[in-house]
């Protein structure tokens, strides 16, 4: 099984407004040369940091700086790039309301792209998305620690928020996902968590690094972090993998000329006996509103700086012909 997984994806803004409503723009052409990478996967997960709708007003519109949501013709560009599943736990989703967050629930039930983190109740929200294919049942949930206010409650919709601290999680959120990844790992060859957490910048903090091994350690396969605009390191824990931020993949946001949170990768995960045994890194960058495969000295930039943030858990990373490997073993 191989598995393509992103970081997260925001079609909101100008995104909407240069590339998803000109009619001149194909829905491929977002993805550029990082399309054959893709479609060489079994399946294609990203974290969609933006609703889906025509629908809704912004939420707290002089509180929350930043409103994301893209024409429902963004699910064609999905489509494009045969996204298998999108996770919506974050802190975008519900930015136009209820109204918009149930109108891209139905948008991408009818395109057949799986989703979860978000949902009508709680029990949808914190839901495993499944995935199949001939090479293994996959699992994802989706948690968020962002936006507590927009958490799904028994009879109301929203997302499914987690609360944790230096020790781990702490309680109901412990024992609910627990439960979910008790269930999800039953039926499941693989499971993902998706964790849209923590600040847009800087290494994981330790209530970070607390949360992900906890995560590990309940039944989780692979723990596939973001919200922070770079990548970060990966740490190997116990046999499995902890990738704590995958970083931005496609938005509109300025660049940190520092930080060069244009710069991320598509990591592709190879998965055999419902273990991953080995991680590809390719290079990324995002241009004109869409990505493309970095190259010469952005994808040494970005591959020295991934090497550097692995090292700090002991992992190696090896770079060859502008693909980094790590083996999990």
């Amino acid at each position: 099984m191989r598995i393509a997984l992103a970081g997260d994806v925001m079609l909101g803004r100008l995104v909407d407004e240069s590339v998803i409503r000109n009619p001149v723009r194909s829905p491929v052409a977002i993805w550029g040369d990082v399309l054959p990478v893709m479609w060489a996967a079994d399946y294609r997960l990203i974290n969609l940091e933006c609703v889906i709708s025509a629908r809704g007003r912004p939420w707290h519109p002089f509180t929350k700086a930043f409103h994301f949501r893209a024409h429902p013709r963004a699910i064609e560009f999905l489509q494009a790039a045969k996204i298998d599943c999108v996770t919506l736990a974050n802190n975008h989703v519900l930015d136009y309301g209820t109204d918009a967050l149930l109108d891209c629930l139905a948008l991408l039930d009818r395109a057949g792209i799986a989703r979860c983190g978000a949902g009508l109740n709680l029990n949808e929200a914190s839901a495993p998305a499944w995935l199949h294919s001939p090479q293994g049942r996959l699992a994802v949930v989706a948690v968020t620690d962002n936006e507590p206010d927009w958490e799904a409650g028994p009879e109301n919709p929203g997302v499914h928020v987690i609360a944790y601290d230096r020790r781990g999680l702490l309680e109901p959120h412990r024992s609910r996902l627990t439960d979910v990844l008790a269930r999800a790992r039953e039926q499941a060859d693989f499971v993902i968590v998706s964790a849209h957490v923590g600040p847009n910048w800087g290494a994981p903090s330790a209530a970070m690094r607390a949360l992900a091994q906890e995560v590990v350690s309940l039944g989780a396969d692979f723990y596939w972090g973001h919200s922070n605009h770079t990548p970060q390191g990966i740490e190997l824990f116990h046999g499995r993998v902890i990738l704590y931020s995958a970083g931005d993949f496609i938005d509109d946001y300025a660049v940190d000329p520092e930080e060069r949170n244009d710069l991320s990768f598509l990591f592709s995960v190879e998965v055999e006996r419902s273990r991953a045994t080995r991680i590809r890194l390719h290079p990324v960058r995002i241009e004109d509103f869409g990505v493309r495969l970095a190259r010469g000295n952005e994808a040494e930039l970005v591959s020295g700086r991934m090497r550097a943030k692995c090292a700090v858990f002991g992992t190696v990373v090896e770079f060859q012909n502008g693909v980094g490997t790590i083996m999990v073993g």
